[in-house]
């Protein structure tokens, strides 16, 4: 195993990880324009993000495994090409059904890149080398939240919305030339057993794991909430009379404040340990997402302000929380990385696509909506770290009695 990933390697992954988020945000400020063009429902239009999560979600069920069987760089490639095809479809949809086919299609590439590049993480460091890999990739992460709506409000406004897919299939092509620069990193040498049985072994293994599931449930929680405020957001702050443009921005002081945080987690990690410093970020997470839901039930906010700062604060507690969860749920599964990585982020974007699709479905009743799914997330945060407690105890246990 590599000690230290070079530079460019860290951008490949850096890259990988953004896909999902960019084709994500990107178009977030179009939608009401791409409302009025298809001439259709705000809700139709939130379905287009939340399709895009439950494809996300069910693509990541197959690369896992087959990457582990066939080899990272193949799987991804053809996850590559397929997410660029499908923005071309997007790019010359003529309808927002047509739209809300090809962004599944689309998601089902953009998930490759999901799944592979934190195997390939597992694959080649462990430890703390690995936990500082995710701490420095997850803030590079956060910079698509607040320069893919600003780039994509850019777009928009000088090409219109349609061109934000073809910037898409550009980035696609530029991911797809680096992926042929790296080698393998999946064991291929080892004996194959049936896939059937190969795979009941791998999901038996890891969803016995308290570990794993307890750290999925934070994992997922902190995305939700997230999810639920990306997918209002543009709804409720174009009631409140703001453009496009000013939507894009919006999402820039949620990034720095993401960056912060896990940038911050990468320097703490040089003097504690990652269990002394989840309680004390998952406090946070659940204070923000708390005064967020307490201000829209006791006031009616006529800017977003008194929402985004909360949810700032909420951009500081997962960007330091990301890092330490994701090494934690698959650091003990290296015969079976992709495929726990993939089950991993399957069952965090389910969860993203539920609050998401709530949020879309219930839009017309505006920021009460989005921060009673935010609210709902700390709830699941905080059984899933009871049950990462459960896991830590026992293995006290079992090393006292060995």
């Amino acid at each position: 195993m590599n000690k230290q990933p070079s530079k460019i390697t860290l951008l490949w992954f850096a890259c990988l990880s953004m896909l999902g988020y960019l084709a994500t945000d990107m178009y977030l400020p179009a939608f009401e324009t791409m409302r009025s063009d298809f001439d259709t429902s705000q809700s139709l239009i939130g379905l287009s993000l939340s399709v895009f999560l439950l494809g996300m979600a069910l693509g990541q069920l197959i690369y896992g495994p087959l990457s582990d069987r066939i080899g990272r760089i193949k799987v991804l490639m053809g996850g590559m090409i397929l997410f660029s095809a499908a923005s071309v479809l997007c790019a010359f949809a003529p309808n927002v059904e047509f739209m809300l086919v090809a962004r599944f299609a689309q998601a089902l590439g953009a998930c490759s890149a999901t799944v592979i590049w934190q195997a390939v993480v597992i694959d080649r460091y462990e430890g703390k080398v690995s936990e500082r890999v995710f701490a420095t990739i997850m803030p590079l992460v956060a910079l698509s939240p607040a320069l893919a709506p600003l780039a994509g409000a850019l777009l928009e406004g000088q090409f219109g919305w349609r061109s934000i897919f073809v910037a898409l299939v550009g980035f696609g092509a530029i991911l797809s030339i680096m992926t042929l620069k790296e080698p393998e990193s999946a064991n291929l040498d080892k004996k194959q057993e049936k896939v059937t049985v190969q795979l009941r072994r791998d999901y038996q293994q890891i969803l016995s794991s308290k570990k794993f599931i307890g750290n999925m449930m934070i994992f997922a929680a902190c995305s939700a909430a997230f999810f639920a405020y990306l997918t209002g957001s543009p709804f409720v702050m174009s009631a409140m009379g703001y453009s496009g443009a000013d939507i894009g921005l919006s999402y820039a002081p949620q990034t720095v404040a993401f960056i912060i945080g896990g940038y911050g987690c990468r320097s703490l990690l040089n003097k504690f340990d990652s269990q002394q410093i989840l309680p004390w970020i998952l406090k946070l997470f659940v204070t923000s997402v708390t005064v967020m839901f307490l201000i829209s039930v006791n006031t009616e906010p006529t800017t977003i302000w008194p929402i985004l700062l909360p949810f700032c604060l909420l951009a500081v507690a997962n960007g330091a929380i990301y890092p330490i969860i994701i090494s934690k749920a698959l650091e003990d599964f290296k015969s079976c990385s992709a495929t726990a990585a993939g089950l991993l982020n399957f069952l965090q974007t389910m969860v993203c696509f539920a609050a998401s699709g709530i949020v879309s479905a219930f839009s017309g009743h505006g920021l009460i909506t989005v921060t009673t799914s935010m609210f709902v997330t700390a709830f699941i945060a905080l059984i899933g770290y009871a049950l990462v407690v459960q896991a830590r105890r026992q293995v006290v246990q079992h090393a006292q009695t060995a």
